[in-house]
């Protein structure tokens, strides 16, 4: 995953957490949220068990870490281009979301599942998970403000565009899709999404 904090001005301390949560993504992809363990980190980085501890206070502090990048990674992802259409936009953050989670399903899966529950929840985790959603949520508005979704609660209408696509990606990810082309059957559910919103 590309780490998206900023590279300049950083501490050798601050170097040594972005290194820490390098090892740590690693180890999740490679061996899933069940072999993320501070030891596992720590030999991974090549660093004592105790500067993991050190710089996160636990294991659950490490996740949180970790999550806290995928949902920056997912809130880029999802950013809808600039074009002025406002169903392009809507579109190019569906697949976005998809992309994303096709490209890092073990973040995903930690991210929306046993990991986020484990995880310290950090005011930076909490506030990262609430901007990726708010992506979305402006998308929606942006649609409503120009008459192309019917009027009424942004939040509302996000969340439902959120829990149908969520729920085709993670039985994509699942691979229980029933169809031969998982792509085209998700571009269908986007479209009838918003068809009837509209």
């Amino acid at each position: 995953m590309t780490d998206v904090s900023t590279p300049t001005g950083r501490t050798p301390s601050r170097e040594l957490e972005q290194a820490l949560v390098d090892a740590a993504e690693r180890v999740l992809v490679r061996d899933g949220l069940g072999g993320l363990t501070v030891r596992a980190v720590a030999t991974e980085a090549g660093v004592a068990p105790m500067g993991v501890y050190n710089r996160f206070g636990s294991k659950d502090g490490l996740v949180a870490a970790v999550l806290t990048r995928g949902f920056e990674g997912l809130r880029a992802a999802a950013m809808a281009s600039e074009v002025p259409d406002p169903v392009d936009r809507l579109l190019a953050c569906g697949h976005g979301y998809r992309q994303f989670a096709l490209d890092h399903p073990q973040h995903y899966g930690a991210m929306f599942g046993a990991g986020f529950a484990s995880a310290a929840p950090t005011e930076e985790l909490v506030d990262r998970a609430a901007a990726a959603f708010q992506v979305l949520v402006d998308q929606v508005g942006y649609a409503m403000d120009r008459a192309v979704l019917r009027p009424g609660d942004r939040l509302e209408t996000a969340q439902v565009i959120w829990s149908s696509v969520h729920g085709a990606v993670s039985l994509e990810l699942a691979g229980m899709v029933q169809v031969a082309d998982p792509g085209a059957n998700y571009e269908q559910l986007l479209r009838m999404l918003l068809d009837g919103l509209r």
